[in-house]
């Protein structure tokens, strides 16, 4: 029961996933810039270690835009071809790795093909973060985001750090069980 819920949310979760990267992408000028030049070309990201208590998380198949962004491929637009670049997340300990990209952490990626792609998606990587706050201060006004910030960015290094001792305890160390 839980896989059949968790086929039917996936495509909507990853349509979800692709509109908050376009936001954060779409904010920085320079991206676009970056990733035009690459537009048609596919990128395929794979959970690597992913827990098997947890519902299978299918790949995520995106294709650069002329403009620069991305667009989420269905099932049926990529079986059939290779993607220009595969990108492999370690997500063996999923929540001390979001906890850990939300606090500002570097995650544990690894990148095979397309070369120029791959830099490009490096320079992403490295450079490219979600200002959260930002994006509350024209909710919620800049003093009031600051706090907010605060406050996450502590819960966040918080439940990261213990995300990452839960995993200690799995029973081959890894957070995979």
């Amino acid at each position: 029961m839980l896989q059949e819920w968790s086929k039917l949310l996936a495509p909507a979760v990853q349509d979800r996933i692709t509109l908050l990267l376009n936001h954060v992408m779409s904010r920085e000028p320079i991206v676009s810039t970056r990733l035009a030049p690459q537009a048609g070309k596919t990128v395929r990201l794979h959970l690597a270690g992913w827990p098997r208590l947890l519902p299978a998380a299918p790949d995520l198949r995106l294709r650069i835009t002329p403009a620069g962004l991305l667009e989420r491929l269905n099932d049926g637009e990529t079986q059939e071809q290779e993607p220009d670049l595969e990108i492999q997340l370690e997500a063996s300990n999923p929540a001390a790795a979001a906890f850990g990209v939300l606090s500002g952490e570097r995650p544990d990626v690894r990148v095979q093909g397309d070369a120029q792609l791959a830099g490009e998606i490096n320079w992403l990587i490295d450079n490219l973060r979600w200002d959260i706050e930002d994006d509350l201060a024209a909710i919620t006004g800049p003093a009031v985001a600051h706090q907010l910030g605060r406050i996450g960015r502590a819960a966040a290094q918080g439940m990261a750090l213990l995300a990452r001792q839960a995993g200690r305890f799995m029973p081959d160390g890894s957070g995979r069980g």
